[in-house]
């Protein structure tokens, strides 16, 4: 439910902005804030979130997250000014920073080993997948029967229930071995990344302008100064050692490049069902929904495909079969029919996706030491949002240079989207193919090396003793 409704907020808000837009009288610059912030926030601080997770408590810090989370949608869904809107949004991504990993990291702590984890992983793949499309659709119902607040206001649901689910279920778990946290590390990372997501919305406008390149320089910089510090410091933010396997690197990539499809390419689709074909946003928020059906009706059989032949050749082919539906919406036309160019190239995706987001993540946490689950979730989480982000700055720069608008003479913009779009599924395919490793049980070991390590084995070793080398 947490996975849902963090990735659903990035595109529910969509749907309302138009309305909101009238009603506060915004720029199109304030109006593209409402969405910028959520992202900037979000983004910048998920790794801070989930090393927090790891060193504060994970149920303490999905709590916080989750009732800061509710409180922002609340403070959203009442203001009166755009500005009040935009500085809510922003608080939102700040504790959907916090919520975000502590969620993940949770679940890699609680389903540690074979088919339980690998069908837990498979329902939460499910709806980070099927968020963005679900929420284009109850945008859409919420918009046009009960008004745009009620896209923030609708978060309340979600927060009580978080919190009561929390409270019922939930045990405490944190890495008792870490006792303090990298606050240089946290600080520069932080800028690092808010200087890169914001260096891409600005390239939206531009990407030879001074402030696209200073501050997607500057955060290129400061990145690579992170990395420097946590290669020396004693409670790294982001152990090294996360990213150094090559099987979990991989899976990081092919997450980036779901994000770069979910939230890089499902905003034209919007456009072109609105624009184009005309669709009411209620009617444009149903039509966008066979993606996330065929994904979801897919999730146990993609899971029984995981638990059979690895990870490794099933996300290589869900890539392969989501390219195809992407390079099948570029013959798009202006007088085309959904039935016929639209909606067969939705189903191919949601198939492909299916394959894909059901094992990145176990794959991407599986072997992950209890004291670092918090922070490889974070890196989960910020490979989707930077992903997205660099992504969308692309894909819209290269809409503008093809020729696309917002009427009816913007399809070749579009059909040069889903190419590139269809490009970087081909090529998420490929190092898919060529980094990530098969182990014997995918559900229940560690990559380490060329050799398998059962979990279980070694989180008794870890709680046993904190020098344990992994």
């Amino acid at each position: 439910m947490t996975q849902l409704v963090l990735v659903l907020d990035a595109t529910i808000v969509n749907v309302a902005l138009p309305k909101a837009q009238i009603e506060f009288g915004m720029t199109d610059a304030e109006r593209q804030w409402v969405v910028t912030a959520y992202v900037l926030a979000f983004g910048a601080l998920l790794l801070l979130g989930g090393r927090l997770a790891d060193v504060w408590g994970r149920r303490r810090s999905f709590l916080t997250g989750m009732i800061g989370f509710g409180a922002a949608s609340i403070w959203g869904g009442l203001s009166h000014t755009s500005v009040e809107l935009i500085s809510a949004r922003g608080f939102q991504g700040a504790f959907a920073a916090l919520l975000a990993p502590a969620a993940l990291s949770m679940l890699t702590v609680t389903f540690t080993s074979g088919k339980e984890r690998a069908r837990a992983f498979a329902v939460f793949g499910i709806a980070a997948g099927s968020a963005a499309t679900i929420g284009m659709a109850l945008g859409g119902v919420l918009t046009e029967f009960v008004g745009w607040r009620w896209c923030l206001l609708v978060n309340i649901v979600f927060a009580v229930l978080g919190v009561l689910g929390a409270l019922a279920f939930m045990k405490e778990s944190k890495a008792n071995d870490h006792h303090g946290i990298d606050v240089w590390g946290a600080i520069v990372v932080t800028l690092g990344f808010a200087g890169l997501v914001y260096g891409l919305t600005l390239a939206q406008s531009g990407w030879a302008s001074i402030g696209t390149v200073s501050f997607l320089a500057l955060g290129v910089v400061l990145v690579a100064v992170f990395v420097v510090i946590e290669s020396k410091t004693r409670y790294p933010l982001l152990p090294l050692r996360v990213l150094r396997n090559r099987t979990r690197a991989g899976a990081f990539i092919v997450q980036a490049v779901v994000g770069a499809v979910y939230i890089g390419s499902t905003m034209f689709l919007a456009f072109h069902l609105q624009t184009v074909l005309g669709f009411s946003p209620l009617v444009a928020g149903v039509a966008s929904l066979p993606m996330a059906v065929t994904t979801m009706a897919l999730a146990s059989l993609a899971t029984r495909q995981f638990e059979r032949f690895g990870a490794r050749y099933v996300m290589a082919a869900g890539l392969l079969i989501a390219a195809g539906g992407m390079f099948y919406l570029t013959q798009l036309t202006v007088d085309g029919s959904y039935w016929a160019q639209v909606f067969p190239g939705l189903l191919l995706i949601g198939i492909g996706l299916a394959f894909v987001i059901v094992p990145v993540q176990n794959v991407g946490l599986a072997g992950v030491p209890w004291s670092d689950a918090g922070a490889a979730s974070g890196v989960v989480g910020s490979s989707m949002q930077l992903g997205g982000s660099i992504a969308l700055a692309v894909f819209m720069t290269l809409f503008v240079e093809t020729g696309g608008g917002y009427g009816r003479g913007s399809v070749a913009g579009y059909a040069a989207v889903y190419l590139a779009a269809g490009i970087v599924l081909v090529a998420g395919a490929i190092l898919s193919a060529l980094l990530v490793r098969r182990a014997p049980d995918a559900g229940s070991s560690e990559w380490d090396g060329e050799n398998a390590v059962d979990w279980n084995q070694r989180s008794s070793s870890t709680e046993a003793s904190a020098s344990s080398k992994w």
